[in-house]
């Protein structure tokens, strides 16, 4: 089976390129261009029906959180986002279920766990050398969680950059870190982090490589 990896609903094209840059031939898609300054690279495009298509090995997917973050929770009674929200589910379950060996889905704190699966891992982008705070959550199939190191020891470097300070603080009083930051379009509050995207790729495309290897050895 060819190593190929789907980055679904990405525009941004930064975890297609960590792929890349490793030797693996990643391909982001979104209904969107894509903004990476790869457009080679790129299929704009139904992000399902790509996952479908029986090309890939791996996918990391971002599948869309409006109406399924628990950030939203003070809009979820208004009127047709129940349907929305269901909407949303289905698109993440069809994502989690696709005919891909290894998948993982990305979000941040929603009502998919536990409703489509429960997550596996809870990162932050200051873990791995991006010096932002954005709770994250991981949906993992078949792949072994994202290894950091928050403090140096003997054996291993520190990977984390140490916990932010918040961007604002509101007339509230409470602190405003990245991902709740009012100054930011969702766009880019919804952005992936060089440091997360640069260990999925180290970390996982062995797995790929074992893959391939016990497959070909059978």
């Amino acid at each position: 089976m060819e190593k190929k990896v789907l980055i679904a609903c990405e525009e941004s094209q930064t975890i297609c390129k960590a792929f890349r840059e490793l030797g693996i031939e990643a391909y982001s898609c979104d209904l969107q261009k894509c903004s990476g300054g790869h457009p080679e690279w790129h299929i704009q495009g139904d992000a399902i029906k790509e996952a479908y298509s029986g090309k890939y090995m791996l996918m990391v997917g971002h599948p869309p959180c409006t109406f399924i973050s628990y950030a939203g929770t003070q809009s979820w009674n208004l009127p047709g986002r129940a349907f929305k929200r269901l909407e949303a589910l289905q698109f993440f379950a069809k994502l989690w279920e696709a005919p891909i060996p290894f998948i993982c889905l990305e979000n941040p704190k929603s009502c998919a766990s536990p409703t489509i699966a429960k997550y596996n891992q809870e990162i932050q982008p200051y873990y791995f050398g991006d010096a932002h705070q954005k709770t994250t959550w991981l949906w993992l199939k078949n792949l072994p969680l994202l290894t950091y190191n928050l403090t140096e020891n003997l054996f291993e470097k520190q990977t984390s950059c140490g916990k932010p300070e918040p961007l604002s603080q509101d007339n509230t009083g409470k602190k405003r870190y990245f991902s709740d930051s009012k100054n930011r379009s969702s766009k880019s509050r919804s952005k992936s982090f060089t440091g997360i995207a640069n260990a999925m790729a180290e970390q996982w495309i062995p797995i790929l490589n074992d893959f391939n290897n016990n497959n070909t050895m059978k």
